[in-house]
């Protein structure tokens, strides 16, 4: 037997149960697809579990080419209750889905209707009803292919809802993975749940919480927040940056500012609108040479806040683009800007975009709360500055320090201790676990 045939045979096998997997675009799907590619050179045989007919809000086909052909993909049909809610307003459907919420003076009525039915009757999520044919079909998948160990990834978090029924039935390793919080994450607050509602919420999530072996997070704000819910192990794996190959990037010749990835309503930087509208004032060499480049999906109320600070001529509003795009848009931006919603909430948010931002050797100007883990991990390596919604006076000598870098020819990142965020480290990191 040759030694390519006995490490096969000694290879633990761990079936991935995920809802997001590729054509899936956006930031979702980056982080298993990074963990599945790395897995086999830690002995690890990744299985994927994924829903066969989804409804993705945003599609990106060159991620395709990332799958590996050796991979075994199993698929199951799901039903969806967005492709039903497209027919009474597509428009509204298509963003509610991405996750970009208007204010609620704003929504309109089937909006707060769509809204309402969301959070009160899609318990928790609007995947909830793949749960019970999953079940049914991997318990036999699960037995019949030896499978000892399963991981689950939300949101949406109906999928470990899936992990802990397999767990009752069938008595497997369950590592459940949370990409985001549950109770506390962000826009249930604009779902309009009851009371009723929210309790059915935090009781999942404890169940979830305490049947689970091993809870991964990404944060440790979660891992805080988790610890007050259940003693099971908690370990903090971050998303992080995978080496992209995409050719020799030239830097933009204006003084570019991207932000990259959705620009929801209450990521809104007032005090950075401001501070660039007082420059462009202040200083003709400046107005000349800037120029804000949104990628991503934006939100009315974001654009609306440009204009009123006469900002719109500045705006090269891009959209949507593939996730080999997004890198290059990075390593050409003269600055990268991260903005986070300023909430208690939402400081456990690490978004991926960050550890791909660290290694693009360009300036991060960061926008969020105070304490939030987005500002130890930028502080620790070096990448940027990060400031908070009431900051003004440092935010404007930042970026005008930044500017005077640029038309010096020397503006660039001195990023330190990275190594630690590649996704191959953190994988190995995953795979000691299972």
């Amino acid at each position: 037997m040759s030694l390519r045939k006995k490490e096969a045979k000694v290879r633990k096998r761990a079936l991935i149960i995920t809802y997001y997997w590729p054509p899936a675009g956006g930031p979702g799907v980056q982080r298993w697809l990074k963990f599945v590619k790395y897995l086999p050179e830690f002995n690890v045989e990744p299985i994927v579990y994924i829903p066969k007919n989804p409804n993705y809000p945003l599609v990106d086909e060159g991620l395709m080419s990332e799958v590996s052909d050796d991979l075994t993909i199993v698929k199951q049909p799901i039903k969806e209750p967005y492709k039903l809610a497209s027919l009474f307003s597509k428009s509204s459907s298509k963003t509610i889905s991405k996750g970009i919420i208007l204010e609620k003076n704003k929504q309109s009525f089937i909006e707060k209707v769509m809204l309402y039915i969301r959070g009160n009757f899609f318990i928790p999520d609007a995947r909830k009803n793949w749960v019970k044919p999953s079940v049914v079909f991997l318990s036999k998948y699960i037995s019949e292919h030896n499978i000892s160990t399963i991981i689950t990834t939300g949101p949406p978090h109906s999928l470990h809802l899936i992990g802990l029924q397999l767990k009752e039935r069938l008595g497997v390793k369950w590592l459940a993975d949370f990409r985001d919080p549950w109770t506390t994450i962000g826009y249930h607050k604009q779902l309009k749940l009851t009371k009723n509602a929210q309790q059915k919420h935090k009781v999942l999530e404890k169940q979830v919480l305490n049947k689970a072996d091993q809870i991964i997070v990404t944060s440790s704000v979660t891992k805080k927040e988790f610890e007050n819910i259940t003693k099971k192990p908690i370990e903090v794996i971050t998303n992080g940056y995978d080496y992209e190959s995409v050719g020799k990037v030239e830097l933009d010749s204006k003084f570019s500012m991207a932000h990259i990835g959705s620009l929801l309503s209450k990521r809104n930087p007032k005090n950075l609108w401001q501070v660039l509208s007082d420059l462009i004032i202040e200083n003709d060499n400046f107005a000349i040479d800037f120029q804000l480049n949104l990628i991503g999906a934006v939100s009315e109320d974001v654009l609306h806040s440009i204009k009123k600070y006469n900002l719109s001529n500045y705006v090269n509003n891009i959209g949507y683009v593939s996730h080999k795009e997004s890198i290059k848009c990075q390593k050409k931006s003269q600055l990268l800007l991260l903005i986070e919603i300023d909430s208690e909430n939402t400081k456990c948010i690490i978004p991926g975009k960050l550890f791909e931002y660290m290694v693009s050797n360009r300036p991060i100007v960061a926008i969020g709360p105070k304490g939030s883990d987005v500002e130890k991990i930028i502080k620790e390596t070096n990448t940027g500055n990060y400031f908070y919604y009431d900051d003004y006076e440092s935010l404007k000598t930042s970026i005008l320090m930044h500017y005077k870098a640029f038309k010096n020819g020397t503006l660039q990142s001195h990023a330190i201790g990275l190594q630690k965020y590649s996704r191959k480290s953190l994988t190995a990191s995953l795979s000691k676990l299972l």
